[in-house]
């Protein structure tokens, strides 16, 4: 009877033991399930940005890593320099404004270019030959393996004249490196070293 007795109390300090054991497994998982969903919302929450619009409401902006928008960002200020470096008006003042606000975006470079031809004539046969001047940017390939980044530009320049219209083939080259952001340079990016590779005619269309 006594080993009986001993047998149970033997048996129940097992399962008490038994019991404990999962008891404790459990409370670690949910401890550390707890842990990890916490660990997960604080990322999250991270990753939120609240903006006060306007002193009265606040707005929910999604933040993300800068360095994935930065091949966006190189095209686009590429793109924008050409646009407003080879855009042009027979009026002195548009032609300066343009350029100056090209200059905010690249170096010495553009400069020597501009004043290469300003030198030669350009800008005063563009504005006493009543000439307009535009360009549409076709694509811009940057080399993001090396840095700085070389940029190759591939567009079309169309010189708009009272009886034809000439279409010219142009390709530029240049380099990229990271500068700070202002209103006149909204990317970051600087651009060295510019040159025009090819500028040739490809058409003229009468008018």
């Amino acid at each position: 009877m006594e080993f009986k007795t001993l047998r149970n109390i033997e048996n129940s300090f097992r399962q008490i033991r038994l019991y404990a054991i999962v008891f404790a497994v459990l409370c670690i998982s949910v401890v550390g399930y707890a842990v990890w969903r916490s660990y997960r919302f604080a990322e999250e929450q991270r990753q939120k940005i609240y903006v006060l619009d306007n002193g009265k409401s606040l707005m929910l902006a999604l933040s993300q890593d800068a360095s994935i928008n930065r091949p966006v960002e190189a095209r686009e200020h590429v793109r924008r320099f050409h646009e407003l470096f080879f855009t042009l008006a027979p009026d002195k003042n548009a032609i300066e404004s343009n350029m100056s606000r090209a200059f905010n975006l690249a170096d010495k470079s553009a400069f020597d270019y501009y004043k290469d031809l300003s030198e030669k004539g350009y800008y005063s046969r563009i504005i006493s030959g009543n000439v307009q001047q535009r360009i549409e940017v076709d694509s811009v390939v940057c080399n993001f393996d090396n840095y700085p980044y070389a940029v190759r530009t591939y567009a079309k320049q169309f010189i708009i004249r009272s009886s034809n219209v000439t279409r010219r083939n142009l390709i530029t080259t240049c380099y990229l490196v990271n500068s700070v952001r202002s209103d006149n340079n909204p990317q970051g990016f600087n651009i060295e070293k510019f040159a025009v590779v090819e500028n040739k005619d490809i058409e003229v269309i009468e008018r």
